[in-house]
């Protein structure tokens, strides 16, 4: 009798052994399968059509657009926060800085601006290579690749990550970067006397096919005031300037 419950016990105890080894397997195979089934093919990367990097980055005049991009990991040694209002209030954040010399002449710019009652605000300086990644997958998301591609860099390709570019809104337009702000007294105060302070509206109206970007007139980069003032009095991008060698 003892012979025959101590075979049941050891039965039973195999039984019980098995069934918790079965129960692990298939808590190691769900995972692996949803661990699996989670990645995607060339996640993270991106085709740019960036066919040449730039060799001087850190020049105040770098051309960085969809044919000249940035070295991968590039970022300025130099930003500091600018001293000016923004629109999201004294968040520290990367978007409220710019390379020294352009946010000193930002600042500048704002305080001329408000001796005229025209008042300033920035929306968005530098962005880093992952943040702008992040941008442009939302915008793809969105509205689709090829029209994302016409409103926002591919990551290495923004003139953003230069630390020389700075989005300017007005409360006028509710803090949106949109076309109707070249319309609005900021807007215009902006177009006609950016250049003085270093700065040019990057993307004209009329000259999209020469920067491949619809018109951005909240979107201003400092090249310095003599290479700005040239750019302004001739009418020309940055492509056409660095072309002639104006």
């Amino acid at each position: 009798m003892k012979r025959v419950l101590i075979f049941l016990i050891c039965g039973i105890l195999y039984i019980l052994g098995c069934g918790s080894e079965s129960i692990a397997a298939e808590g190691i195979k769900s995972t692996h399968i949803i661990t699996v089934s989670s990645k995607k093919p060339n996640e993270g990367t991106f085709e740019t059509n960036a066919i040449h990097t730039v060799a001087n980055p850190a020049s105040i005049t770098v051309m960085v657009n969809k044919t000249n991009a940035l070295p991968k990991g590039y970022r300025p040694k130099d930003l500091v926060r600018a001293k000016v209002k923004f629109f999201f209030g004294n968040q520290q954040v990367d978007k409220a800085k710019l390379r020294k010399p352009a946010a000193q002449a930002l600042e500048k710019m704002f305080k001329a601006a408000a001796a005229h009652k025209i008042i300033l605000y920035g929306a968005s300086g530098f962005r880093s290579y992952e943040t702008q990644a992040a941008l442009f997958k939302r915008e793809v998301v969105q509205y689709g690749r090829k029209k994302a591609e016409m409103a926002v860099a591919l990551p290495g390709t923004s003139e953003h990550q230069t630390g020389l570019a700075m989005d300017i809104t007005a409360k006028s337009i509710q803090y949106h970067t949109a076309q109707k702000f070249a319309k609005t007294k900021e807007g215009i105060w902006l177009a006609k006397h950016a250049h003085e302070y270093g700065f040019i509206l990057r993307y004209p109206k009329g000259k999209e096919n020469i920067t491949k970007y619809e018109f951005e007139p909240w979107h201003f980069r400092y090249v310095g005031v003599k290479t700005a003032t040239a750019i302004y009095k001739k009418h020309i991008t940055l492509e056409e300037y660095n072309k002639r060698g104006v």
